[in-house]
């Protein structure tokens, strides 16, 4: 399978200022799927301009044909199972089956407080994800279901007339310890990764690559383990958070050189931030672009 190049729009454009125009652009790029960020408000732009993830690949579906769509993550943190599969059910419908949902834990971050309560801990946040994941496969491929967990219940929840995508639209599971891709291998049609987030700072290109090596292969052992056949699970990097940073987006050889490197590990699909200024994510639109548009013809040779 040749390895698929994918982009992650972070929802903080006014949607006919610039929001639109960066959707439409990435199918016209070619990019295989546009994610964005499913947050109540994220780090640094947290006094900025965020707007909701579902609405705003509502509004994506809307003016885009190909480009597959999804969230790069949602998590527990501000979602109920039940009222999120009514929303993913209507964005798989008005896309007419473009969408994959990336999910995760959660983090400590302002999402984990927002509704008042206090953060969750580790511990806690993988508990409720564990309940989380099965509950939300049921509830997008069943026409019914009743459910009482130690953290999600569902009472007669209608999901009439279910996904477009048979049995329920992909997920994407983000995670890098056992339990977490446990998930991933049983429920996920992707799993995800940012690479070691304990290497960011200070770590070397190097020390990420071999620290991603370790990962994917404690998700082939857990593969293995419960039978599931690993070429039907794909495998996502999110870039932008191991010790490259941005550099891979300075130029097309760059960024081939770092996407052949993780392509040999048996990633699937490598997800690049469309250009932000004056952030993490800043880059050359210019570059960007050729990247997108040149690259993927690179790493087939």
């Amino acid at each position: 399978m040749s390895l698929r190049l994918s982009t992650v729009i972070l929802p903080y454009r006014r949607w006919h200022e610039g929001g639109r125009a960066a959707w439409t652009r990435a199918e016209q790029l070619g990019f295989h799927t546009a994610y964005t960020y499913d947050h109540l408000s994220w780090r640094t732009f947290r006094d900025g301009p965020w707007f909701g993830a579902v609405p705003t690949l509502t509004a994506a579906a809307s003016v885009t044909d190909r480009l597959r769509l999804g969230t790069l993550v949602t998590s527990p943190n501000f979602r109920h199972p039940v009222t999120l599969a009514k929303e993913l059910i209507s964005l798989d419908d008005i896309s007419r089956g473009r969408v994959t949902l990336g999910i995760g834990a959660g983090g400590s971050g302002f999402d984990a407080t927002a509704l008042g309560q206090e953060p969750w801990t580790p511990r806690e946040r993988a508990d409720r994800f564990a309940e989380f994941v099965p509950l939300l496969d049921r509830l997008l491929s069943e026409d019914a279901v009743s459910y009482d967990g130690d953290f999600y219940s569902a009472h007669e929840a209608r999901n009439i007339p279910g996904c477009v995508q048979r049995p329920r639209l992909p997920f994407a599971v983000a995670a890098t310890g056992p339990r977490g891709m446990r998930l991933a291998a049983r429920f996920g049609q992707a799993w995800v990764t940012t690479g070691d987030p304990k290497l960011f700072e200070n770590g070397t290109p190097e020390q990420s690559i071999q620290a991603i090596r370790r990962q994917a292969e404690k998700l082939d052992d857990i593969c293995a383990e419960i039978g599931r056949d690993m070429t039907g699970l794909d495998r996502v990097l999110l870039t932008g958070f191991t010790p490259d940073r941005n550099g891979p987006l300075q130029s097309l050889n760059a960024f081939v050189d770092f996407a052949g490197r993780h392509a040999a590990l048996g990633f699937t699909e490598i997800v690049i931030h469309w250009p932000i200024p004056d952030s993490p994510f800043a880059a050359e639109e210019k570059v960007f672009e050729q990247i997108a548009m040149e690259a993927p013809a690179q790493l087939r040779r």
